[in-house]
């Protein structure tokens, strides 16, 4: 008897048996602790390490496949990374908003997916079995963040998909939830982020599982290298660190900020739950694509006419920092100046605190923060007030680089810290 690594439920073994694929089946007992019912982690098939080596023919098609066979895993060794009972509720099809509606649902995340069940776990197994499909969401190109303001509920997130579905979960179990959002985030993180990646993706396992000359003719031209005067240059700005992209600028505050600012200031400043509201993720999907590209950006092309999409993107650069505007480093000292009593005492901790931030961090945070007040100026005509936007930018410019700790401490914080360098935005940057 041995116990998964991921949890606590325990695993027998069974005497392998040789089949077509070479695979050892594994038999998962129950477990009889009580979270177990809430969430469990188990591996469904392990691929067996020794191979029998086949002859490879000669023949470029079946050679070409049979190396393909060798990267890509087929579709049936998917592994479950996780399953359990969660809070749903669907907020948008399509786009199209949802009234929002929470139900009770048997998760089962996998490493490309997470799909829904409305029923209970047997009810779901028996389901699975029967050919009865559940509800599911691919997770390519998906975006995971904790959603306060989506619900009067503690502890909810929300996923939202390529396709501008968007799901909020949640629990009222603080670990449990935690638990949840940094498996799904993984498992996002692992999964390529650019439509044009998931392509590929998808092209790759078509080759694998088709006999056509045609189709693998088709991949082989599409593979060979371009000539270098038609091959795009790559200029990763999202996910950049934020000092590499500065100093490739040659300045302290990111261009695609200023330009996303400088757009929102035009035509933004009075929409009503600007920077709240989520834009279509497909569309901030393909703007991300071609910032990163290095195509001319024209932010008031009529593609990017939505508002809301230029915020979303806006928000997802920071998102995708690898390290958070407010650096790591200084995430416990921030904490430590808004839990000070004395307001005036708060405000000079805060400020000496940017002052001692990197050049790209202090200028980027007085140019976002410079803008936000203008947002805040506007409130009787877009209902954004500090404290709203304290809820939509704290997690996101500001985070532990531990996050195992108290969730729900740390996001009040977040708020706060935000919200204080909006009401004291000209004592802390004057």
């Amino acid at each position: 008897m041995q116990k998964s690594t991921n949890s606590d439920i325990p695993v027998e073994t069974l005497n392998p048996t040789r089949q077509g694929t070479g695979a050892v089946q594994m038999r998962i007992k129950n477990a009889n602790s009580h979270h177990d019912r809430l969430s469990q982690s188990k591996s469904m098939i392990l691929t067996e390490v020794g191979k029998v080596t086949e002859p490879i023919s000669r023949h470029r098609r079946n050679h070409s496949q049979h190396i393909l066979k060798d990267v890509i895993p087929p579709l049936e060794q998917l592994m479950v990374e996780k399953e359990g009972y969660l809070q749903k509720a669907k907020i948008a099809d399509g786009g199209k908003k949802l009234r929002k509606n929470w139900t009770t649902s048997w998760i089962v995340l996998s490493s490309r997916k997470i799909e829904f069940y409305k029923e209970s776990k047997q009810q779901a197994l028996s389901n699975m079995k029967t050919g009865n499909k559940p509800e599911s969401v691919d997770l390519c190109g998906a975006h995971i963040e904790w959603a306060k303001e989506k619900s009067s509920r503690k502890n909810v997130f929300q996923i939202t998909t390529l396709s501008g579905n968007e799901f909020l979960l949640q629990s009222d179990i603080d670990f449990i939830i935690l638990d949840w959002f940094h498996a799904i985030k993984n498992a996002i993180d692992r999964l390529p982020k650019d439509p044009s990646s998931h392509s590929r993706n998808l092209e790759l396992f078509k080759i694998q599982r088709s006999s056509s000359t045609e189709l693998l003719s088709h991949y082989d031209s599409d593979t060979k290298e371009q000539k270098p005067e038609h091959r795009k240059s790559l200029n990763q700005i999202f996910g950049s660190h934020l000092h590499t992209l500065c100093e490739r600028e040659k300045s302290t505050v990111p261009r695609f900020v200023k330009q996303c600012i400088e757009a929102v200031e035009k035509r933004g400043l009075d929409v009503d739950g600007i920077y709240r509201v989520s834009g279509n993720l497909a569309t901030i999907q393909k703007l991300r694509f071609i910032v990163n590209q290095e195509e001319k950006l024209n932010l008031d092309d009529s593609q990017w006419e939505d508002i809301h999409v230029v915020t979303g993107a806006l928000k997802m650069f920071f998102r995708d920092l690898p390290e958070p505007l407010f650096p790591y480093s200084f995430f416990e000292q921030f904490v430590e100046a808004i839990k000070k009593q004395d307001n005036n005492t708060r405000i000079e901790a805060i400020k000496s605190l940017v002052q001692k931030l990197p050049p790209p961090n202090r200028d980027t945070m007085k140019v976002l923060f410079g803008h936000l007040t203008k947002i805040v100026a506007r409130a009787s005509k877009n209902l954004m007030s500090t404290h709203s936007l304290g809820i939509v930018f704290g997690p996101t410019l500001l985070r532990a680089e531990d996050e195992s700790g108290n969730m729900a401490v740390h996001m009040v914080y977040q708020n706060q810290i935000a919200e204080l360098m909006l009401s004291a935005y000209d004592q802390i940057f004057s």
